[in-house]
Order: structure tokens, then C-alpha cells, then sequence
């Protein structure tokens, strides 16, 4: 049995799937390249479905591509280029970057895009559930109307308020009836894409998009398990949450499940601060499977600091792990220890002192997703 934290709960819990583990994980808005902090994300829940398939499940973990919203927009009208060929072309050097690093290909990997007949029959089943409401081509949901809105995250009115004006919740929105109202729909700039909709041609919003794609591809109101970053947990993940369950009255996710921020120079790693240590930067000096253990080397719960100790330390480690050979040494432990939260230092810790025993640790670096047997 896996023992994994859960967001909404704000406790370690039984992670109890069927067979067939349903998982999705917000993916990338592709107007830049992969930083640490991605990577970090989806190693995550790439060890997650490592522990699961040697316990004996089949796991289809979706990760979606946000190609329209206001970011990705954005960029690509600084750049000059059409928004599609920009995530075309960030969404392939992404693609490279996990494949380097040892990432089990995604079940699916749908783009928001092509999901804009769902996201219109979903948004109508929103307004007809009394969740919704329609303004000037706006369409947005109503918090009021959903007792169990801010029950994910666990934030007060106040602090739900300072994040929705950090992360584009924009709460000083005049058409809105309470600034927490998010927008499922809303019309379309003059150069920005346009779909034709019941309440005029417009775009989606972003929460609604992985909703959708979520439901869609995993084919079920109910998926076990949904993850991405801290960051996301208000709004996206508890917008994602109330609108799902308000279409479908059915609990949106049975485990809600985070990867704690990586910070530099004392911030958090993001792309609007511009503090970012890209993975195809590091490629060029490090072997990509030390840099997959250099990030393992940290609780995905814990928030830490990139320092310039961590690859050549972690370069070091590779080196000696695949010294040690092929054998089982430390498997169990490492069973044992991802069974226990996800806990990645201490299955390194365990795989250390086998291999510094002589022992081979081949099974269970590779458990952790480490090929010591690389070319």
C-alpha cells in the first residue's frame, strides 16, 4: 500500500487505486523552455507511477498542453509569430527535455485546443446546474453558489483574494458579481483566436480547460488522482475542482497531490520573475540522467534552493551507483521508502549504502527511474 499526502485532506492518507490508476497533472503553457521546477514536477509523478506498475497497477497519467490562454498569447505577440507555431515549437523542445531525462511517456498528452467543443457543451452544463452566469459574451461561475468552494486549498476570503490577483484570477473584473468569480468564457482580443460559442465568439478560460481534457481522455467524472505544483493549487486546482463537480455533481479527484516550489536566489523559480535554470542548459554540461538524481535528491513536498553543489554532487553519485553493478541491493528499501510519501532522499540514502557496501543497485535505482546500464 502507498501512503501519499493529500492537499484537500492536510494529512498523509491510503492511496488505494483500482488496477487501472486514472492520473492527471497540469502540464506546461509552452512559450518557454523546460526549467527545474517543471522537471521537478513531473519526476514526481513519474516515480509515483514506477512504485505503482512494480506494485502491480497499469497507470494513464494525462498532461496537458495549455496552447491558448492569456500567457502563451501573450508571448507570442511580443514575438511576432502565430501562438500555435510558438507551442509547436516550445512543446517539442519540452517533449526532448523529458524524454532525456527518463520520463515514462505520457497515456495521453492532449492540447487544449482541441477540446473546444467539450469545453462549450461543459460550460452550458455549468449554467444549467444554477453555478454560472452570462454577461456580455462573459461567462463566469459563480463561488457563492458552491458550498465547498475553498475547501482544497483551506485559504481565507483575504488570501484567496491576493492569489486570484497574482495568477490572472483578475478580481477587479466590474462584471463580476463577487471578485472570486472566475471566467469559463470570455470574448476574444481582435488578435486573438476565436471560437464560435452560444454567448459569442470568444475563448475559454483557463481552468476550464483541463477540467475537460481531464474528464475527456481519462473517460470519467472521477479521476484517483490529480497533481502539478504548489503554485496551482488556488486558483486553477480549486477552480478546476468546483466547476467539475458542479457539472457533473460527482467528486471531481480522490487524491489531490503537490509538488512543493524550487526557489533561487531566495524567490520562487518561475517564468515571470525570470529566475530560471533551464534543463537544456544544464544537458549540455551534465549527464541528463545525474540531472534526473540531483533533482530526486529532495522531498516533493519540500520547498528548496538551487545551488551549484547539487549536479557535480549528483554527477558523482551516478558514477558510483553504476560502479556498483547490477544486483537488488537496497530494492526493498526503496520499496519501502516510495511507499512512505514519495520519500526520494531516503531511497537515495538506502541505494548510497548498498552501493558503498558493494553491493549492486541496479533494480533500484531504476526503480527511481535511473538507468545505471545507459549507453
Amino acid at each position: 500500500m502507498i501512503r501519499l499526502y493529500d492537499t484537500a485532506k492536510k494529512e498523509v492518507v491510503p492511496f488505494e487505486p483500482d488496477r487501472i490508476v486514472k492520473i492527471y497533472t497540469c502540464g506546461i503553457t509552452p512559450y518557454d523552455a523546460t526549467h527545474i521546477g517543471h522537471a521537478a514536477t513531473y519526476l514526481t509523478y513519474d516515480v509515483l507511477q514506477r512504485r505503482l506498475r512494480d506494485l502491480g497497477h497499469e497507470t494513464r497519467c494525462v498532461r496537458n498542453v495549455t496552447d491558448v490562454d492569456d500567457d502563451i498569447l501573450r508571448k507570442a505577440r511580443e514575438l511576432g509569430v502565430h501562438y500555435l507555431d510558438l507551442a509547436a515549437k516550445e512543446t517539442a523542445r519540452f517533449d526532448d527535455d523529458m524524454r532525456a531525462l527518463g520520463m515514462l511517456p505520457s497515456w495521453s498528452e492532449p492540447r487544449a485546443t482541441s477540446a473546444i467543443a467539450e469545453i462549450r457543451k461543459f460550460i452550458g452544463q455549468v449554467l444549467v446546474s444554477g453555478h454560472a452566469y452570462e454577461v456580455d459574451g462573459s461567462v463566469y461561475f459563480e463561488v457563492a453558489t458552491f458550498k465547498n468552494f475553498g475547501t482544497l486549498s483551506g485559504l481565507d476570503r483575504t488570501t484567496m483574494l491576493e492569489l486570484a490577483a497574482e495568477r490572472g484570477g483578475n478580481p477587479d473584473d466590474p462584471k463580476k458579481r463577487d471578485p472570486l468569480d472566475f471566467v469559463l468564457w470570455q470574448p476574444s482580443a481582435e488578435d486573438e483566436p476565436s471560437w464560435e460559442s452560444r454567448w459569442g465568439y470568444g475563448r475559454p478560460g483557463w481552468h476550464i480547460e483541463c477540467s475537460v481534457l481531464a474528464m475527456r481522455d481519462l473517460d470519467t467524472p472521477t479521476i484517483d488522482l490529480h497533481g502539478g505544483g504548489a503554485d496551482l493549487i488556488f486558483p486553477h486546482h480549486e477552480c478546476e475542482s468546483a466547476q467539475s463537480e458542479a457539472a457533473t455533481g460527482r467528486p471531481f479527484s480522490k487524491h489531490w497531490m503537490h509538488q512543493a516550489m524550487v526557489r533561487m536566489d531566495g524567490e520562487k523559480m518561475s517564468k515571470s520573475l525570470g529566475n530560471l535554470v533551464f534543463i537544456s542548459d544544464l544537458r549540455k554540461e551534465f549527464d541528463p540522467t545525474a540531472i534526473r538524481l540531483g533533482l530526486l535528491n529532495f522531498h516533493y513536498r519540500d520547498s528548496w534552493e538551487w545551488n551549484n553543489e547539487i549536479m557535480p554532487t549528483a554527477s558523482e553519485r551516478l558514477e558510483t551507483w553504476t560502479r556498483s553493478g547490477e544486483g537488488e541491493g537496497a530494492l526493498e528499501a526503496v520499496r519501502e521508502h516510495l511507499s512512505n510519501d514519495l520519500n526520494t532522499p531516503a531511497a537515495i540514502e538506502a541505494i548510497d549504502a548498498a552501493a558503498g557496501k558493494g553491493q549492486g543497485v541496479s533494480k533500484a535505482a531504476l526503480l527511481l527511474g535511473v538507468d545505471t546500464n545507459r549507453p
